[in-house]
């Protein structure tokens, strides 16, 4: 740090730095030393996301910096999560090697066990509303981004019942929600009103582009047919 020319201070002689100064010094000394340590390439638990924040995939906290998650990695909730993560697998690990001594010692074929892609966190996303100017149907278009999705892998997505889920609780009958998945990214969940889906051709479309790694889905919601005014009485007639 430059402590020169400072006011109240003799040249030469440097002067005192204010705290704020001098605890962003000592924040940018840990980034330097944790950077020569820790390889954040190498970390499975670090990922950027499409607003440029840092996220903890471990302890599921967002950070914006790389100097705040690498203060957070030395912290005690990170180390505690890794000493769990790590229990766990040493768990798994065993609780594989007994079964398959069970098996061999029985005399059976083991299974293939089902390998769980680590997750990379959400997909960028935009969403726009659309109205059709013939019908008056009002629509939503989305728009994901995938750019690390799996080889040969195509989004998939699935309307779910307010009732089926387990977030908004308790569940409101008004609601429903569009679920698109695509491994390796976490799912995602877009709360839509609980109107019927107009399914016709050309009113709900889907298209994955496999050079840009964008995914698009647009619906339309039906025409709540209107209620049909009540005729009045006749107005009576005068005799004259």
């Amino acid at each position: 740090m430059d402590y020169q020319n400072r006011v109240g201070s003799k040249k030469g002689g440097g002067g005192l730095a204010s705290w704020s100064q001098t605890n962003a010094n000592l924040r940018e000394r840990q980034r330097k030393l944790a950077l020569e340590s820790i390889d954040l390439a190498k970390d499975p638990y670090i990922f950027k996301n499409h607003l440029g924040l840092f996220e903890c995939k471990l302890c599921l906290t967002t950070h914006v910096n790389d100097g705040s998650y690498l203060s957070h990695t030395q912290g005690r909730k990170h180390q505690l999560n890794l000493a769990r993560r790590e229990a766990k697998e040493r768990e798994s690990r065993r609780h594989d090697v007994d079964l398959s001594q069970q098996q061999s010692a029985t005399g059976t074929e083991s299974q293939p066990l089902k390998r769980k892609t680590p997750k990379i966190g959400r997909p960028g996303y935009n969403i726009m509303k659309v109205k059709d100017p013939l019908t008056r149907q009002l629509g939503l278009t989305f728009h994901l981004e995938f750019p690390e999705i799996a080889l040969d892998e195509v989004p998939r997505y699935r309307f779910m019942s307010a009732f089926e889920q387990r977030v908004d609780l308790p569940p409101d009958k008004r609601f429903q929600y569009l679920i698109i998945s695509a491994e390796p990214y976490e799912n995602c969940a877009f709360k839509i009103d609980a109107r019927e889906i107009d399914q016709r051709n050309g009113r709900f479309w889907t298209y994955f582009d496999k050079d840009t790694k964008d995914y698009y889905l647009q619906l339309f919601f039906n025409n709540t047919p209107r209620r049909p005014a009540a005729s009045l009485p006749a107005a009576p007639v005068k005799n004259n």
